[in-house]
């Protein structure tokens, strides 16, 4: 029995049906001239809407500024700085402090962030977001400047001995960050990026699993040490 070889399929294939192939074979090359032909049409990208920054002023002025200030520059230590913070980086968090459809708490568990995000619109946290990531930051300073040396060492190093990566890796040697996983870290106050990392280290924050696996390697006298250098990066 003969064969032909199948191009299409790249199988032989019988004989016996050579006009029903050559049919085949026919349309198959006059559906592929057509797709090479006709223009392939793209999906429109998903459009966002430009942040408008009044409206973030306006709203941080009703909404955030009693914790962050108008401007974003929290004089309270627990309170972070948002000023030149990351925009994209600042809206992830406020859409974690939401409770989303069908969970039983927000990713970023905050009862007090959680009220204040929950009445944020889309728009509003664009707005917002955008809004701080414009305005000029105050850096705060270290307080236990006996510690910065250790703290530069981890951020810059990690401890390799212990697998701590360094800081440095994901943040950037100057702190600035890398939007919108990685937030800007340097003249943050030490009190608060210390409570975080520890947050993290005991998994009370659980919003990113790599600063969990990060600070657990931690003791809480290295996160302290590390809070302060960051405190005093400018």
């Amino acid at each position: 029995m003969r064969y032909q070889f199948d191009t299409l399929s790249a199988r032989p294939m019988r004989d016996q049906p050579i006009r029903r192939f050559s049919s085949f074979f026919a349309a198959a090359l006059t559906t592929i001239g057509l797709l090479i032909s006709t223009p392939t049409i793209a999906a429109d990208p998903v459009s966002k809407k430009p942040a408008d920054l009044a409206k973030g002023k306006t709203t941080a002025a009703t909404v955030c500024a009693a914790c962050h200030m108008p401007d974003g520059n929290s004089v309270i230590a627990q309170n972070p700085i948002l000023a030149g913070q990351h925009a994209a980086y600042l809206e992830k968090q406020l859409y974690n402090f939401k409770l989303k459809a069908g969970a039983k708490e927000p990713e970023r568990n905050n009862a007090i962030m959680l009220g204040f995000a929950s009445i944020l619109s889309d728009e509003d946290i664009r707005n917002i977001a955008a809004f701080y990531a414009a305005q000029k930051a105050n850096n705060a300073s270290a307080k236990r400047k006996d510690l910065i040396v250790l703290g530069a060492k981890i951020y810059r190093s990690g401890l390799p001995e212990k697998g701590l990566p360094a800081c440095a890796g994901c943040h950037s040697p100057n702190a600035a960050g890398i939007p919108a996983q990685f937030p800007r870290l340097a003249g943050q106050h030490p009190e608060y990026t210390e409570a975080t990392l520890n947050n993290f280290r005991l998994g009370q924050r659980k919003n990113s699993a790599q600063m969990m696996t990060i600070a657990g390697k931690m003791t809480e006298a290295e996160i302290a040490a590390v809070s302060e250098y960051l405190a005093s990066v400018r």
